[in-house]
């Protein structure tokens, strides 16, 4: 289905679900004094969010954080198209974050989100791009209303009823409240809501990705091919990954990372048993 769909009411009857309509409600029905804090990443599920906001004529401030990985591209479709979306510089770059961390990241690992990117915004109520279509957990893990507080496992999750909207409102513990308005739209949703108002969106869509985000991130398929296709980015892993072993002195570890080229084939084919070298450290 498409940005509408079908529900039964109580009486059994199908009644159509506008799925615009509801996410509107949801971003105008918490609206903060001070406004809201708009996660902005450039890609097709923060172009919704960041339009969906300005149809609800809601107060709200957009942000892009900086990873020091960012697509170029990328930035300069932002720059270019969202002028007034503020770029955050991170306190430390991804090289020396993995240099401080003594690995790179990972899947299980993704250190570098919770440093570059999650930090932001506390204090605020935030809006985000996640939906439950990109991964099964986040459809277990995620709702339309949450409260983020320093540890993981105190995340707190509502539905949007009528009851949770009430206690997100009066929660008053110390954390970062977010409002997921798109957390139900599908793939095509997203796509037929740029299209129905003939929005530009990032080139790096049109040349094969399906996700777009930071150069190298563990969490795209593609990752071998995008850093051959940004070799100066390539060479600065491989910076990093050098001075991280001159710092913790791997050539003596059970992951036998000798050299910067070690490092980038374990990260890059970790689990694959035809490309996992002999004697390093499979995650799973």
């Amino acid at each position: 289905m498409s940005l509408s769909d079908y529900i039964l009411n109580e009486q059994g009857q199908t009644q159509v679900r506008d799925k615009v309509k509801i996410s509107i409600e949801r971003l105008q029905h918490f609206e903060p004094p001070e406004g809201y804090y708009l996660a902005f990443s450039g890609g097709k599920d923060s172009q919704c969010i960041y339009h969906l906001a300005m149809e609800a004529g809601v107060k709200f401030e957009a942000h892009y954080h900086i990873t020091t990985v960012d697509p170029p591209e990328l930035v300069w479709f932002i720059r270019d198209n969202y002028p007034d979306v503020i770029m955050d510089k991170p306190e430390i770059t991804m090289w020396d974050l993995i240099v401080k961390k003594g690995m790179p990241p990972t899947m299980n690992q993704r250190y570098c989100c919770a440093a570059l990117k999650e930090v932001r915004g506390k204090g605020r109520i935030c809006v985000t791009g996640v939906r439950w279509a990109k991964s099964a957990r986040r459809k277990k893990n995620r709702k339309a209303l949450e409260i983020m507080t320093s540890k993981a496992k105190d995340k707190m999750l509502f539905e949007d009823n009528d009851s949770d909207r009430r206690l997100f409102e009066t929660c008053i513990k110390q954390g970062k409240r977010i409002i997921n308005p798109i957390v139900d739209w599908e793939n095509a949703d997203v796509w037929e809501f740029i299209r129905n108002r003939k929005l530009k969106y990032c080139v790096l869509y049109d040349n094969g990705s399906r996700r777009i985000g930071c150069i190298g991130c563990p969490m795209n398929s593609r990752a071998g091919a995008e850093l051959e296709a940004y070799p100066k980015y390539k060479a600065a892993y491989l910076r990093a990954f050098q001075r991280m072993i001159d710092k913790h002195g791997y050539a003596e570890t059970s992951d036998n990372w000798k050299t910067p080229e070690d490092v980038m084939a374990w990260w890059l084919y970790k689990g694959k048993k035809s490309s996992v070298m002999a004697g390093q450290v499979q995650l799973t």
